[in-house]
């Protein structure tokens, strides 16, 4: 009788060290075979930034640019986030930077042509959910960012909209800690706006609700 793969359980706890810092996380998440998404990616992008940073940042998952560099946020929406935190009186090299998915989700129209996002499932979510847990609990910080819809529903549920609490500050227990949360879009949503300056002035105001929670 087949054994089952290990990335058909769809849980990346088997392959989380318990009560590991961020150094020993990170090595272990690269060998991480939780959900089949491993497979056509580059390498796992696990988080990154100042390990005790009081305001930690949740995107959707690695791009393009972000699967080849092995780091989260380094690609254009990366740029443009780094830019709308300073602009909202944040230091982005304060911040704990990371990805609700650790594997770049893709597809091709054709062999060779370039790499297109496309958003993981619920199930590719929670089976990462271990890692997002565990960065949590080793950062220790006292005020989430939440990027979008995907980071949204990781930690808030299937029923988190972006649209009904960007700006605002959320108390809710996550992963069995209190938390205090800001959503907002992500910023791949702000290069793609019909209107790019009133989508990035939207972020930077939802990112000054984060600051002056932090005060």
């Amino acid at each position: 009788m087949p054994t089952t793969a290990p990335e058909d359980r769809y849980t990346a706890e088997p392959f989380v060290p318990d009560g590991a810092d961020l150094p020993a996380l990170r090595r272990a998440a690269a060998g991480c075979r939780g959900c089949p998404l491993h497979r056509p990616a580059t390498q796992t992008v696990f988080g990154a930034g100042n390990p005790h940073a009081r305001l930690m940042l949740v995107g959707e998952q690695p791009g393009d640019q972000e699967d080849r560099q092995g780091r989260p946020f380094v690609g254009p929406a990366g740029k443009l986030l780094d830019r709308a935190l300073a602009e909202a009186g944040l230091d982005p090299a304060d911040a704990y930077v990371t990805n609700a998915v650790k594997h770049f989700k893709f597809t091709r129209a054709e062999p060779r042509k370039r790499r297109i996002h496309k958003a993981p499932s619920l199930r590719e979510t929670h089976a990462c959910g271990p890692w997002l847990a565990a960065e949590l609990a080793a950062v220790e910080p006292e005020l989430i960012v939440v990027l979008g819809a995907t980071a949204g529903k990781a930690l808030l549920g299937s029923s988190f909209r972006v649209s009904q609490v960007r700006g605002t500050v959320l108390e809710e227990e996550i992963h069995g800690r209190p938390e205090r949360l800001v959503p907002t879009v992500h910023p791949s949503a702000v290069l793609r706006a019909d209107d790019r300056e009133q989508a990035y002035q939207g972020l930077v105001a939802d990112l000054e609700v984060a600051a002056h929670t932090l005060e």
